[in-house]
Protein backbone atom coordinates (compact mmCIF):
# COMPACT_ATOMS: atom_id res chain seq x y z
CA UNK A 1 0.00 0.00 0.00
CA UNK A 2 1.31 3.59 -0.44
CA UNK A 3 -0.03 6.71 0.90
CA UNK A 4 0.19 10.10 -0.45
CA UNK A 5 -1.29 13.62 1.10
CA UNK A 6 -4.15 16.24 -0.47
CA UNK A 7 -3.93 19.38 1.05
CA UNK A 8 -7.24 21.25 0.88
CA UNK A 9 -7.77 25.32 0.91
CA UNK A 10 -11.80 25.58 1.27
CA UNK A 11 -14.21 23.13 4.08
CA UNK A 12 -16.16 21.68 1.25
CA UNK A 13 -14.38 20.92 -1.90
CA UNK A 14 -13.58 18.01 -4.34
CA UNK A 15 -10.15 16.94 -5.96
CA UNK A 16 -9.12 15.46 -8.74
CA UNK A 17 -6.77 12.85 -7.44
CA UNK A 18 -6.88 10.38 -10.75
CA UNK A 19 -3.21 11.37 -11.94
CA UNK A 20 -1.32 10.69 -8.92
CA UNK A 21 -3.37 7.20 -8.34
CA UNK A 22 -2.61 6.63 -12.43
CA UNK A 23 1.27 7.13 -11.14
CA UNK A 24 0.98 4.68 -8.50
CA UNK A 25 -0.28 1.61 -10.81
CA UNK A 26 2.45 3.03 -13.34
CA UNK A 27 5.09 2.38 -11.03
CA UNK A 28 3.94 -0.66 -9.50
CA UNK A 29 3.94 -2.21 -12.72
CA UNK A 30 0.68 -4.30 -12.46
CA UNK A 31 -0.91 -4.81 -15.86
CA UNK A 32 -4.51 -6.31 -14.48
CA UNK A 33 -6.09 -6.31 -11.33
CA UNK A 34 -7.81 -3.65 -9.50
CA UNK A 35 -6.82 -0.66 -7.83
CA UNK A 36 -8.16 -0.14 -4.28
CA UNK A 37 -8.60 3.95 -3.17
CA UNK A 38 -9.30 4.81 0.73
CA UNK A 39 -9.56 7.66 2.78
CA UNK A 40 -8.87 7.21 6.81
CA UNK A 41 -11.24 10.53 7.56
CA UNK A 42 -14.78 10.93 9.31
CA UNK A 43 -15.10 14.22 7.80
CA UNK A 44 -13.86 13.25 4.10
CA UNK A 45 -14.21 11.12 1.26
CA UNK A 46 -13.74 9.56 -1.64
CA UNK A 47 -15.75 8.98 -5.22
CA UNK A 48 -15.95 8.59 -8.92
CA UNK A 49 -17.53 11.15 -11.40
CA UNK A 50 -17.32 13.67 -13.98
CA UNK A 51 -14.05 15.46 -14.57
CA UNK A 52 -15.16 16.89 -17.90
CA UNK A 53 -17.60 20.19 -16.62
CA UNK A 54 -16.74 21.67 -13.34
CA UNK A 55 -20.22 22.56 -12.86
CA UNK A 56 -21.48 19.15 -11.85
CA UNK A 57 -18.92 18.96 -8.90
CA UNK A 58 -20.09 22.64 -8.02
CA UNK A 59 -23.95 20.64 -8.53
CA UNK A 60 -22.90 18.05 -5.99
CA UNK A 61 -21.20 19.83 -3.42
CA UNK A 62 -24.35 22.36 -3.44
CA UNK A 63 -26.79 19.37 -3.49
CA UNK A 64 -24.87 17.97 -0.57
CA UNK A 65 -25.11 20.96 1.55
CA UNK A 66 -28.93 21.20 0.68
CA UNK A 67 -29.52 17.85 2.20
CA UNK A 68 -26.91 18.22 5.07
CA UNK A 69 -26.37 22.17 6.00
CA UNK A 70 -23.70 22.94 8.18
CA UNK A 71 -25.22 24.86 10.62
CA UNK A 72 -28.43 22.50 11.60
CA UNK A 73 -29.30 23.58 14.63
CA UNK A 74 -30.31 19.97 16.01
CA UNK A 75 -26.71 18.70 15.85
CA UNK A 76 -25.31 17.31 19.35
CA UNK A 77 -21.59 16.87 18.25
CA UNK A 78 -19.43 19.20 20.49
CA UNK A 79 -16.72 20.04 17.44
CA UNK A 80 -19.87 21.06 15.49
CA UNK A 81 -18.87 19.19 12.18
CA UNK A 82 -21.76 17.24 12.26
CA UNK A 83 -22.65 17.67 8.73
CA UNK A 84 -18.96 16.83 7.68
CA UNK A 85 -19.52 13.59 9.33
CA UNK A 86 -22.98 12.88 7.54
CA UNK A 87 -21.69 13.69 3.70
CA UNK A 88 -18.60 11.81 4.45
CA UNK A 89 -21.00 8.64 5.29
CA UNK A 90 -23.34 9.40 1.90
CA UNK A 91 -19.97 9.32 -0.28
CA UNK A 92 -18.25 6.24 1.48
CA UNK A 93 -14.26 5.96 2.21
CA UNK A 94 -13.27 3.91 -0.88
CA UNK A 95 -13.36 3.00 -4.39
CA UNK A 96 -11.99 0.23 -7.00
CA UNK A 97 -11.02 0.84 -9.93
CA UNK A 98 -10.54 -2.13 -12.68
CA UNK A 99 -6.70 -1.88 -14.04
CA UNK A 100 -7.00 -3.22 -17.77
CA UNK A 101 -3.94 -3.29 -19.98
CA UNK A 102 -1.63 -0.99 -17.09
CA UNK A 103 -4.48 1.55 -17.08
CA UNK A 104 -7.33 2.52 -14.63
CA UNK A 105 -10.24 1.37 -16.60
CA UNK A 106 -12.09 4.66 -16.26
CA UNK A 107 -14.96 6.14 -18.61
CA UNK A 108 -14.03 8.59 -20.69
CA UNK A 109 -15.74 11.40 -18.47
CA UNK A 110 -14.49 10.07 -14.58
CA UNK A 111 -11.83 11.23 -12.52
CA UNK A 112 -11.24 9.92 -8.76
CA UNK A 113 -11.91 12.60 -6.29
CA UNK A 114 -10.97 13.12 -2.77
CA UNK A 115 -14.38 14.80 -1.24
CA UNK A 116 -13.49 17.23 1.21
CA UNK A 117 -16.14 18.57 3.75
CA UNK A 118 -14.39 19.87 6.97
CA UNK A 119 -11.29 21.57 5.56
CA UNK A 120 -9.38 23.15 5.02
CA UNK A 121 -7.08 20.44 6.21
CA UNK A 122 -4.00 17.79 4.75
CA UNK A 123 -5.98 14.55 4.00
CA UNK A 124 -4.37 10.84 3.18
CA UNK A 125 -4.91 8.79 0.47
CA UNK A 126 -4.05 5.28 0.77
CA UNK A 127 -3.54 3.21 -2.34
CA UNK A 128 -3.69 -0.18 -2.88
CA UNK A 129 -2.88 -2.40 -6.16
CA UNK A 130 -3.86 -5.44 -6.41
CA UNK A 131 -2.33 -7.53 -9.37
CA UNK A 132 -5.05 -10.50 -10.88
Amino acid sequence: METFEVRTAKRAEFRDITDSVASMLRSSGVTSGVAIVFVPHTTAGVTINENADPSVVADILASLEKQVPWDEPFFRHGEGNSAAHIKACLVGSSVQIPIDDGHLALGTWQAIYLCEFDGPRTRKVHVKIVSA
